[in-house]
């Protein structure tokens, strides 16, 4: 892998096209400039990220803008009680047409696209959520015993609703794991609110115009391993990780009290290329502890997990990573 930055001409072309995508955005969507910047180091990662935020949020727009903007191929799956596995990686089909004869044609689910927006996926039951998880995991699915491949780029953004609990199915924490980032979508500000009443209630609304391709995309993901990681930013995110392990040497007695289970070698390597992704998304052309910050929440939000005492006491884990991040 290389350490040094992209040439200057594609530094500047790299650069100009992440201001284009920032405007293309911001010409649809009100606000949410940290969620927008979150899912793009999500997808310059090839991380697949679950967005939690209450109904009525722009969860679902917020893809469907960054797919066409990217120039993506975008599938919905609305998940539901009664949803298959096969519903989303496809069968296949009995043909019976003349002159041909009789014989089993493969029909491709929705998971055959870019960009996948799993909608409301906690209201599947496990087997369902499985399927879609393998897809995410190996990027290919097997169906009748033949594997196929899943083209790239290939990014999962799935929602869930936190307030709705009845008929739902949580993702246990292994599954969680799956995911790079796990993104909290708050409600707007009321500026904000009314700036999205005076865009969306009249006649005319805005829309986003493509600017890249999937070959674009793959581009910048690329560029985003080119990206310098320096030996002081790796040594910050092993020691914050460690600093979240209950009953080892690195963890402080409010770990100990209030943390279960901390986070895993799987939260070292997302720091790392988060913290990469991040600078090349503001132009810097090294990662450095400040980004390694800005992206622990939503990496570490489902990978350390409180205990009974944590509840108890009304210790969340955002307060458990606060703390994890001081010096």
């Amino acid at each position: 892998m290389s350490e040094s930055k992209p040439p200057s001409e594609q530094w500047e072309s790299i650069q100009n096209s992440v201001a284009e995508i920032r405007t293309q955005t911001a010409k649809v969507i009100v606000g949410q400039e940290k969620v927008v910047e979150e899912m793009l180091v999500s997808l310059l990662c090839k991380g697949h990220c679950l967005l939690t935020g209450v109904p009525g949020l722009a969860k679902t727009l917020l893809v469907s803008t960054l797919g066409t903007i990217l120039g993506l191929k975008f599938q919905r799956i609305q998940f539901t009680p009664d949803l298959m596995p096969t519903d989303i990686v496809g069968s296949e089909i009995l043909q019976t047409g003349d002159g041909a004869g009789r014989g089993f044609e493969f029909v491709p689910g929705p998971i055959f696209a870019n960009l996948i927006l799993a909608d409301e996926v906690n209201r599947t039951p496990p087997k369902t959520q499985a399927a879609l998880l393998e897809a995410m995991q190996e990027k290919q699915v097997t169906v009748a015993g033949q594997t196929r491949n899943l083209d790239e780029p290939f990014i999962v953004f799935a929602t869930q609703n936190p307030i709705e609990h009845e008929g739902t199915y949580p993702l246990p924490e292994a599954q969680l794991d799956r995911f790079f980032f796990n993104v909290m979508i708050d409600y707007p500000t009321i500026e904000e609110e009314e700036e999205v009443i005076r865009r969306t209630t009249g006649r005319s609304t805005d829309s986003a115009d493509p600017i890249l391709d999937a070959a674009g995309v793959i581009a910048l993901q690329d560029a985003t391993l080119d990206v310098p990681l320096p030996d002081n930013v790796v040594k910050y995110i092993l020691q914050t990780v460690h600093k979240s392990r209950p009953n080892t040497a690195a963890a402080s007695d409010f770990v100990n009290n209030y943390v279960d289970y901390g986070a895993g070698p799987r939260a070292s390597q997302c720091l790392a290329r988060a913290a990469r992704a991040l600078a090349l998304l503001r132009g810097r052309s090294t990662a450095s502890v400040e980004e390694v910050r800005d992206v622990a929440l939503p990496i570490l939000r489902h990978r350390v997990i409180p205990n009974y005492n944590a509840t108890g006491e009304g210790v969340s884990v955002e307060n458990v990573i606060s703390e994890l991040l001081k010096d």
